[in-house]
């Protein structure tokens, strides 16, 4: 309820806004001081300040400058879902006619947002990803090429250049059936193609085997004391020449710390967190062996701990 002056009680009065009809009425006379109005509100309700003037979300959604029309553009909808009426009607002809030509881009930026989403990454990685993908798609020379793996690839890219890297496994396994040997490939393409577009090589980023440590503890369901033991060992084993991968030397740091804990993990477990095959995993142990007094932090273990553990 407002004020406003009523022209039959010839005063001040508190008025109604009858939202369904647009009538401002008199409360006390039943007046209707003003018919058909407009409401300027927000269509739905909000959580913000609604009688400001800065709400951002009067109607339509974000705009995409990726898209040719800024992804504004009308689509037609099928009524119920009956393709075969909808095509032979003349708004469906009509709508054939004139292709929109960011048809394709749309459909990958959907892909991508589909596989973000069952990654749960963030909304970044995603838009970084969408924008590596139309800058190799508007040199129109990846006709033919596996588009699962292509897009998983820009993925698996926009991962590493945010910091927040994934393992081609983990993007193996959202990528609609494309394997890593096919992403792997189309990776490789795309740093070519970026680096000839910019004349320069393309910045991936460089991983740490700490990068995927707190994932892959969570993974395992491994406690915080263990977590923070396992995050500490890592940081240790860089200072050491361990010719392995990050992501070898993270599940083998987590065996190491796992065995030494009351919580033993079986090394078929931390291979499936991992995504690291068993074989690798005792590899990289046998190399960290020697130097695990120095790598596990003395809050953990003591020594006659750690000479308790097998040997590789």
């Amino acid at each position: 309820m407002s004020d406003a002056f009523c022209s039959d009680c010839k005063r001040h009065t508190e008025v109604v806004f009858d939202h369904s009809a647009g009538d401002t009425v008199c409360s006390e006379c039943g007046l209707v001081l003003e018919s058909h109005s407009i409401d300027e509100t927000s269509e739905w309700r909000t959580f913000a300040n609604e009688s400001g003037d800065n709400d951002p979300v009067r109607v339509g959604g974000p705009s995409n400058p990726l898209l040719t029309d800024g992804g504004l553009s009308t689509v037609i909808a099928k009524p119920n879902g009956a393709s075969a009426e909808f095509l032979s009607s003349s708004l469906g002809r009509w709508q054939n006619r004139g292709a929109n030509p960011d048809r394709g881009l749309i459909l990958a930026f959907k892909t991508i947002a589909t596989m973000s989403d069952r990654l749960g990454l963030v909304a970044t990685i995603k838009d970084r990803a969408n924008e590596i993908y139309k800058r190799v798609e508007d040199q129109k020379s990846s006709r033919g090429r596996n588009q699962d793996a292509l897009l998983a690839a820009c993925l698996y890219i926009a991962c590493r250049q945010e910091d927040k890297p994934r393992t081609v496994k983990e993007i193996c396994s959202v990528a609609n059936g494309a394997t890593k040997k096919e992403i792997g490939r189309a990776k490789e393409y795309i740093v070519k193609q970026l680096g000839l577009e910019k004349g320069q090589s393309v910045e991936m980023g460089t991983i740490h085997a700490g990068d995927f440590m707190r994932r892959f503890c969570s993974n395992l369901g491994m406690n915080n004391q263990a977590v923070k033991a396992a995050q500490e060992a890592v940081q240790k084993s860089e200072e050491f020449d361990i010719r392995r991968s990050p992501i070898s030397i993270a599940a083998a740091v987590i065996y190491i710390i796992t065995q030494l804990s009351d919580d033993k993990k079986p090394l078929k477990d931390i291979s499936v967190a991992t995504g690291v095959a068993e074989g690798t995993i005792r590899n990289s142990y046998k190399d960290l062996y020697p130097h695990v007094s120095k790598i596990i932090p003395n809050w953990y273990a003591k020594e006659e701990d750690l000479k308790n553990l097998c040997s590789p």
